[in-house]
């Protein structure tokens, strides 16, 4: 739930290159349902799930895409990626971001 009060609802898409640590999917699962009643922006949510597994897998490379339903004919889609400084994946989180797919009926909701 944002700061509006207003309920949610969002897909959230992670993608990500391993290094020796990953994290479970049911452990995710219900680290997610943990922004069921969370009042932030969209923005700030997908920002907090990235840097907290970054913390936790410490990977190569993250992304990490909220596609939340649209309010008010409005739709707020916030990307965030990070690669390891100092490697190749940095330099692919900035080709990543730049070149990032902003046209939402491409993506595949299954």
């Amino acid at each position: 739930m944002p700061k509006t009060g207003q309920p949610d609802f969002a897909t959230i898409y992670i993608s990500y290159i391993p290094d020796k640590k990953c994290v479970e999917s049911k452990s995710l699962k219900l680290y997610l349902f943990s922004f069921r009643n969370h009042g932030d922006f969209h923005e700030d949510c997908v920002n907090i799930i990235m840097n907290d597994l970054i913390r936790v897998m410490e990977p190569r490379y993250i992304e990490v895409w909220g596609k939340f339903t649209p309010r008010g004919g409005i739709s707020i889609d916030p990307y965030c990626n990070w690669g390891r400084p100092g490697t190749k994946y940095e330099q692919m989180a900035e080709y990543r971001l730049l070149n990032h797919d902003l046209y939402p009926e491409k993506v595949d909701n299954r």
